[in-house]
């Protein structure tokens, strides 16, 4: 079927009857909403919740909102959340020992998962949701705490027509169109939303949101506006990360003093693994009690210098080591693990790195300097090959 035969429409004023025919079907509808001068996620019981008129400039540790110019919903990027707080939370029990008269009653606890609605997830938020579940359910260990969230979910993507100057999906093929993983995707004009399905809950809700008739098609001059839109997202990303033999280039520059030069700004702060949607890094602690003992998994980051700790010492203590771990684990070795990068391309990480280092860079620096060695060591033989034969 072509794309006229299956993008529907819906007016502007529908996203309201949408949001409050979830909560009325037991949904926690969860999306956009400006808190501390940031459109970061949270409960939306209706349109008035979400950033209307907003948008976001975003630069290498900048983050700004301004006012639009006109009346779009989701005319703004990513902010400092993702839906991996829903998914996978900061802090959450996993296990319980309690005193039972001379013996220990151990327990997991029952899941009981929200039924979450995801409005506004982008298409890099979609290829994160995605590695997450390699993660936590692709192999042969699954995560029983995730996985009953993750199926309770329903996922409301929204295309993005805009694009930060962080921002680069497009080097990593996540963005910054919708393609899978979603349940319904809009796409934002002036007077609605172009509608995509991709799932039987997706075109369940479409039709009962139009009250069990046939909704909508788009016609052609909402097909072509939409896709403009879309297409002047693609044009506003200029950042890029060549991932050619990524892999290669990161194991095999180990030791480049490219690592030293990145420690004197990076502050190990951990910002950028906690604002990143893919970064799952975690420790276990005992909460003590007289009689119970509970056991809670904590977000961690590969930045924190007892993260490391084995035999009462950490094997990586210093902060160009840390980096190092989490740029090679991300771009490389996650390739091993989960057979997909662990960069999604969102660029939150540079945007909310205080020095503002941008790992685009540090990747163009570290090819740069393995060229120029390569270069040094091709003269270096060429002129022992010629003392040689003199």
């Amino acid at each position: 079927m072509t794309e006229e035969q299956t993008t529907y429409w819906l007016p502007r004023a529908t996203l309201e009857r949408l949001i409050r025919m979830l909560v009325e079907d037991g949904y926690e509808v969860v999306g956009p909403t400006i808190d501390q001068s940031a459109i970061v996620y949270g409960p939306i019981e209706s349109v008035a919740d979400l950033p209307v008129g907003w948008t976001d400039r975003q630069a290498p540790g900048e983050y700004r909102l301004e006012p639009r110019d006109d009346d779009r919903i989701f005319g703004f990027v990513v902010g400092p959340h993702s839906w991996k707080k829903y998914l996978f939370p900061a802090d959450e029990l996993v296990a319980s020992a309690a005193r039972a008269g001379d013996t220990w009653q151990f327990t997991t606890p029952d899941v009981v998962p929200r039924n979450y609605a995801f409005l506004g997830v982008r298409a890099c938020e979609l290829a994160a949701i995605a590695v997450q579940d390699r993660v936590f359910l692709g192999g042969p260990y699954v995560d029983p705490l995730y996985r009953a969230r993750r199926d309770a979910v329903l996922l409301i993507a929204v295309n993005c027509t805009q694009a930060a100057a962080t921002c680069f999906c497009t080097s990593m093929n996540t963005g910054p169109r919708c393609t899978r993983g979603f349940d319904l995707a809009l796409t934002e004009l002036d007077e609605g939303f172009t509608v995509e399905c991709g799932s039987d809950r997706g075109r369940d809700i479409l039709r009962r949101l139009t009250a069990d008739k046939v909704p909508a098609m788009a016609d052609r001059d909402q097909l072509r506006a939409a896709e403009s839109a879309r297409a002047q997202a693609v044009a506003q990303i200029t950042r890029r990360m060549d991932t050619d033999d990524l892999r290669q280039l990161l194991l095999g520059n180990l030791e480049s003093p490219r690592w030293d030069s990145i420690a004197e700004r990076c502050l190990s702060c951990t910002n950028c693994t906690m604002v990143c949607p893919t970064c799952f890094c975690s420790t276990v602690t005992e909460v003590e009690e007289l009689t119970q003992v509970d056991r809670r998994r904590q977000w961690d980051s590969c930045f924190n210098i007892d993260f490391s700790r084995v035999n009462g010492n950490p094997s990586r203590n210093s902060i160009a080591g840390r980096y190092r771990q989490w740029l090679t684990h991300k771009l490389a070795t996650w390739h091993d693990q989960f057979g997909t990068s662990g960069c999604v391309g969102c660029g939150r990480c540079i945007t909310w790195c205080p020095p503002g280092i941008d790992l685009t860079e540090e990747v163009a620096e570290l090819r740069t300097s393995a060229r120029l060695r390569d270069s040094a060591d091709h003269v270096s033989k060429a002129e022992d090959s010629a003392g040689a034969i003199q």
